[in-house]
């Protein structure tokens, strides 16, 4: 008898439909054809250990199985499941009635349990799109599954209650998630810029950064307070949207990050590196590609800290996905695609030993050593981060003010106000939603600055040595200013206080 079964694989951050064709016929044999790789070879030895604890038994006749397309590489142990309903069905020990209508993917254990998946939501999207009406998966991935409108989601912990699922009982209910109330109870940040004393300045540039989607880094000694603040910002920025957090959780959920019982994504996430990660690990690959830092960040923040500790390999490739908000990972066969649009805050001390340009405390490096520190970020990466802002140790009466600071809601108000603005502005433009998407042609309809706008900003090249990269970045976080201000023009001193956020291009420092 052949039956059909269908399953799925997941490339980069989209799914395709697997056809898993089933023969049992007259022979003693077990074929499995359509590139399997090894770890789908073995399932063999899990489904008959598993069928025979559950009471069920394999064939003693020939088994044939071939997964279609079969050029396409077949890579996991998610397939278990679907193989072994395949080969109950072909063998006329179950009823093969629903398998039409079904997605089904599971790893077996050999006890017959169920065990989680990769890729549960972007398999389930890619179902309802083709016509399926049900989707079986492990009991873990089911609430992730099943905010996908449209099509029954069933989470199950063993074989056992697939086959009697499919055989027309009615004990497995279909999970159901109620998306505003998951967007409601996970709507809250632990870390507040209320907790934040004194740094004026710098919350300032967080808010401006925020509100812009500008790239940012933070300059000062130890114990000022840089990761600190850092790590608040994401506090700070709009809440998702159900799109965004529908492709936030899709990759998180193809590398297997979603987390126990989590349905949706619905914060932005925050990626906190170390320093001694690969380049790999960063912007995603490896033998079965998997998406990186980079791409886990999407949507929300990717904090890297002692920027200058980072290997410059690590560095450099995050040049283009910083351009192009995408990264392409290709191999001889297939190649595939992740989103990478993030907003890049880091943090470096400014000199090996921290204390350049200390109000108090003497830097002790030799001569060139400073500048030896700060070139290992290179100047192309430094042109990718709009904001420059130098961080300082907060003074005793500061720490001490028992005063409560501005809070992040607060804050977050006026960032969702500006970037109302922003996405008003580029409606009729695809990709961009922010200022820092601003392109070169762009900057000359929506960046223009008056007589006095054009005085200060050749002083500012003239006197403070600003590099010429650094002059659309002052006109872009001079829009967001704007912006934050509700003015429909670019004023003088929206542009002074831009012009405050380039330290790093001032000719001479670090020398």
């Amino acid at each position: 008898m052949l039956v059909k079964v269908f399953g799925s694989a997941v490339y980069g951050i989209k799914a395709t439909t697997i056809t898993i064709e089933v023969s049992v016929s007259q022979g003693i044999n077990f074929l499995l054809v359509g590139l399997p790789d090894s770890a789908v070879k073995e399932s063999q030895q899990r489904i008959e250990s598993a069928l025979q604890m559950q009471g069920f038994k394999m064939p003693g006749r020939k088994v044939v199985i071939n997964m279609a397309p079969a050029d396409i590489r077949k890579e996991g142990s998610a397939y278990d499941l679907p193989l072994a309903i395949g080969i109950l069905a072909a063998s006329e020990q179950i009823s093969g009635d629903r398998l039409e209508q079904c997605v089904i993917m599971g790893e077996l254990s050999l006890d017959g349990s169920i065990q989680p998946i990769k890729g549960a939501l972007p398999i389930a999207l890619q179902a309802l799109s083709e016509g399926f009406t049900t989707c079986i998966f492990p009991v873990q991935n089911a609430k992730e599954a099943a905010v996908v409108e449209g099509i029954a989601v069933y989470g199950a912990s063993s074989i056992k209650e697939v086959i009697d699922l499919l055989n027309g009982a009615e004990t497995l209910p279909p999970e159901k998630i109620d998306i505003e109330r998951e967007f409601l109870r996970h709507n809250d940040y632990e870390a507040d810029f209320a907790d934040v004393k004194g740094q004026e300045n710098v919350k300032r540039a967080m808010e401006v950064a925020a509100a812009g989607g500008h790239n940012i880094i933070l300059i000062g000694p130890p114990g000022a307070g840089k990761t600190m603040i850092s790590k608040r910002l994401s506090g700070i920025l709009p809440p998702l949207t159900i799109e965004e957090a529908l492709e936030t959780t899709k990759i998180h959920s193809v590398a297997g990050k979603t987390g126990k019982d989590v349905s949706l994504i619905t914060r932005r996430p925050f990626r906190s590196p170390h320093h001694t990660i690969s380049d790999v690990a960063l912007v995603g690959g490896g033998s079965f590609p998997q998406p990186g830092e980079i791409s886990l960040a999407h949507n929300g923040v990717l904090f890297l800290d002692e920027l200058p500790e980072f290997k410059r390999s690590v560095l450099e490739v995050m040049r283009q996905p910083l351009e192009d908000r995408v990264i392409t990972i290709s191999r001889a066969r297939f190649a595939v695609e992740y989103p990478a649009s993030f907003m890049l805050v880091a943090s470096m001390n400014p000199c090996p030993c921290g204390f350049y340009n200390h109000p108090e405390k003497k830097c002790v490096c030799a001569p060139g050593f400073v500048q030896k520190y700060l070139s290992r970020i290179s100047g192309p990466l430094l042109d990718r981060i709009d904001i420059h802002i130098e961080t300082v140790p907060v003074p005793f009466d500061k720490l001490s003010d028992h005063r409560v600071a501005e809070s992040s809601a607060a804050i977050r108000e006026r960032v969702i106000a500006a970037r109302n603005i922003q996405k008003e502005r580029f409606t009729a433009y695809s990709g961009i939603h922010c200022n820092a998407q601003i392109n070169s042609r762009m900057l000359k309809t929506y960046c223009m600055i008056d007589a006095a706008g054009q005085n200060i900003m050749k002083t500012a090249m003239q006197r403070l040595g600003l590099s010429a990269r650094a002059h659309d970045r002052i006109l872009k976080v001079a829009r967001t200013i704007a912006d934050l201000e509700m003015s429909q023009s670019i004023q003088p001193q929206h542009l002074s206080e831009a012009i405050q956020y380039r330290s790093l291009d001032r000719e001479g420092w670090g020398r």
